[in-house]
């Protein structure tokens, strides 16, 4: 495996670099316009380690952070939101025949798998090109939303973070590439949200590879409960700054993750980062122990639980994003993290039905039967999803204009609105069974695809997970090729 000061650089032609290099290149260009903070001191002038600094007031910050959101989503009687689009049958129809062209282009593509570059060159192109046509015809894109859709936007984050992923471990699977990128787009939008030019730093792309290798083996049923909680403790420490000696590959792997993240937040410097990550690490600690065994909703408040994981996770992807926040950075981040943690939950609801996984949603589908429907819930987090996407406008910007990122700050915001909105109408259709036929009606008009037409999709698409993830390898053979088409079609599309 390649050693950590390889695997950072955006630049292929900055490979040689080493710590101390990356580590002036971060404080010269990144950082720039970010406050560095000045060092939390106890009465006796040490500087705590990021657990202290979070009994010493931090951990009071974050609970207020929880507190505000919570209050945002009691907000008001439970109605209907408005939305922007509003499509009749006749106009849906007309989408899904593009969607359908889409669809074929790809599935043209892994009948005959590109193997050499010219063929790999050719194969992106198409499948580019049918990208574009779907993201205008079917979601109304424009070319400022495909700009940072495609070029140096979030398509340059996502092969950056392929490649880098394969030179810290050749044997990360396509489907955790795919897990990490979401992470990092998350990260990136935040970035250029708060004034900063969008690009994958050794934090975000570090912090972000954490979540497949740590959830994956969370998720795993055939790890013991005593051996998750083992690593859990481990991993704490080393959050922490103990040196913790790995247990094995795979947390070699997680420690020379931290490492990068060291390598560009000094923690003297930067403490709240590291109390970011602890922070995010305790609430998935709280989910391991009361939600992914079997407790009963008597032991904890899942709502709770539900916006303290997914926000601590974004405010996290917000401090190693720009090392320090605003109060108001601080609550858009937490307030879409809690939205992005509620969305997934509706979308993994028949899984974790299936699993017995204790949710907001789950908790709320075994009443279903008794004549509650997830009408009301459903509306209530559309609405709170609306409610937080108005604070956005409350990020600062004041760096914006200096560095060219104004422009792209309305079609950034617009992409989030949207992406947020349709994940969730779509995943409602995926669990139609739950909801009142009269609900679906309403909350189908605002889908550009009928509810019925991406059921039929989803059941063709499941057989294309092997050759996807082919053609994915693929076009990460060569350096000049650019895998993350792939990637956007699936971040843009309902899950299939």
């Amino acid at each position: 495996m390649r050693s950590p000061s390889a695997c950072v650089t955006n630049d292929p032609g900055m490979i040689t670099r080493d710590a101390a290099g990356i580590a002036g290149w971060l404080q010269g260009e990144f950082l720039e316009g970010r406050r560095r903070e000045q060092p939390y001191r106890l009465e006796d002038g040490t500087i705590p380690g990021p657990t202290a600094y979070l009994h010493a007031g931090s951990k009071t910050a974050v609970c207020q952070l929880l507190e505000d959101s919570l209050s945002l989503w009691r907000e008001d009687a439970v109605s209907f939101p408005p939305f922007v689009g509003t499509f009749t049958a006749a106009e849906q129809a007309t989408r899904e025949t593009h969607l359908d062209a889409f669809l074929q282009t790809v599935e043209a593509e892994l009948r005959d798998l590109p193997r050499t570059r010219s063929k790999r060159h050719s194969a992106r192109r198409r499948i580019t090109s049918a990208f574009i046509d779907f993201a205008k015809a079917c979601l109304d894109l424009d070319d400022s939303h495909l700009e940072l859709l495609l070029n140096d936007g979030f398509s340059a984050v996502a092969t950056q973070l392929a490649r880098q992923a394969r030179q810290l471990d050749p044997g990360v699977s396509a489907a955790d590439i795919f897990q990490a990128s979401r992470n990092a787009w998350t990260a990136c939008g935040l970035q250029s949200l708060m004034g900063q030019e969008m690009r994958l730093t050794p934090a975000i792309f570090a912090y972000s590879m954490l979540y497949p290798y740590t959830d994956n083996y969370l998720d795993d049923p055939a790890a013991s409960r005593g051996a998750k909680l083992a690593f859990s403790d481990r991993f704490r420490r080393r959050l922490d700054g103990d040196a913790v000696d790995p247990f094995n590959d795979r947390e070699a792997t997680i420690w020379r993750l931290v490492e990068l993240i060291e390598e560009q937040y000094a923690r003297a410097d930067w403490p709240k980062v590291y109390a970011s990550l602890l922070t995010i690490h305790r609430a998935q600690e709280n989910s391991v122990r009361l939600l992914r065994f079997g407790s009963s909703s008597a032991d904890a408040d899942v709502l709770e639980l539900s916006f303290e994981k997914g926000g601590a996770s974004v405010v996290a992807d917000a401090y190693l994003a720009a090392g320090s926040l605003s109060p108001d950075e601080a609550q858009f981040a937490f307030g879409w993290g809690a939205l992005l943690q509620l969305a997934d939950d509706l979308q993994d609801l028949q899984q974790d039905l299936r699993q017995g996984i204790l949710t907001v949603f789950t908790q709320a589908a075994a009443r279903a039967p008794l004549g509650m429907p997830l009408d009301d819930l459903t509306t209530r987090t559309l609405s709170f999803g609306q409610r937080v996407m108005r604070q956005v406008n409350r990020v600062p910007s004041n760096h914006s204009t200096a560095n060219g990122q104004a422009a792209k700050r309305k079609p950034l915001e617009e992409l989030i609105r949207m992406s947020c909105s349709l994940l969730l109408i779509w995943s409602a259709g995926e669990s139609r069974k739950l909801y009142t036929s009269r609900y679906l009606a309403d909350l189908e008009t605002h889908s550009p695809f009928r509810f019925a037409h991406l059921t039929e999709k989803r059941k063709m698409l499941a057989r294309w997970t092997g050759p996807l993830a082919r053609l994915f390898e693929s076009f990460l053979e060569d350096e000049e090729d650019e895998p993350a088409s792939l990637l956007l079609a699936s971040s843009l599309m309902p899950r299939f």
